[in-house]
């Protein structure tokens, strides 16, 4: 794919295909959102985002409704036998607000840097260490409505400077094994410090593509960004290396 290597994203133009499903996501998203018991247990940041892992319906043929996941994305990725159920991320006006066990630290780094990340590192223990727990092949980001509040955030061309990290600091041992804390958080500095984050705005009907170690997050909410009372909703899917953690830390 054109650019892809290098910039580590691609934005699809619409496709009828995708329209079809993010009309269909876009239903089912509406109606678990509206749950009271899926919203006590998804709100974030002063109810201002809606985190839905694995909350969308879809079957494992990533179908919602009937509906076919499919599109011209499809031809640059390997797709999975079985796709997990979607994540729903719905951002509202205000995002984000500090929650109460939030620190200043934190909440800053949600704001100003915007809660920039890889995906599939997850905190544990009572230090919040970081492991590799979920080894993605790729993200996929299907916006459901219409909007440009609070976008999706990228540092293009970061996944090179990540993965080389990630690569230095596991070497020959098992992936899931190391400790990723300190060489994951200094390679983010040098990121910061070598590349400008640019926003990538996207309608339904087109889709974003994320290599897996691209360093993203998502703009704090603007006094000028708009949205229907619904919010923001994009629907990703970030399905796993068959691999597992040897093929995220060594596949192009």
């Amino acid at each position: 794919m054109r650019g892809f290597d290098q910039t580590g994203y691609a934005v699809f133009g619409a496709d009828p295909a995708v329209v079809r499903w993010a009309d269909a996501a876009h239903a089912a998203a509406l109606k678990l959102t509206a749950d009271p018991a899926l919203r006590e247990t998804n709100l974030r940041h002063g109810d201002t985002w809606f985190v839905g892992v694995n909350a969308l319906p879809n079957a494992p043929d990533g179908s919602v409704d009937g509906v076919a996941l499919a599109g011209d994305w499809q031809q640059h990725v390997s797709c999975p036998p079985v796709w997990h159920r979607a994540q729903v991320s719905v951002i509202y006006p205000g995002y984000p607000q500090q929650d109460v066990d939030e620190s200043d630290a934190a909440h800053r780094f949600r704001v100003r840097r915007h809660a920039a990340h890889v995906d599939g590192l997850l905190p544990e223990g009572s230090q919040r260490r970081r492991f590799l727990r979920e080894p993605h092949a790729f993200i996929l980001g299907l916006p459901l409505n219409r909007s440009n509040a609070a976008p999706l955030m990228v540092w293009p061309g970061s996944h090179h400077i990540m993965g080389q990290a990630f690569r230095d600091m596991i070497g020959r041992r098992d992936p899931g094994s190391v400790d990723l804390t300190d060489g994951y958080q200094a390679a983010r500095r040098v990121v910061f410090d070598q590349i400008a984050p640019i926003a990538l705005h996207a309608t339904p009907g087109q889709a974003i593509l994320l290599h897996r170690h691209l360093l993203h997050g998502v703009a704090a909410w603007s006094e000028n960004d708009r949205v229907a009372p619904e919010g923001r909703l994009v629907a990703y899917f970030r399905p796993e290396f068959s691999g597992g953690a040897e093929e995220w830390l060594c596949a192009n």
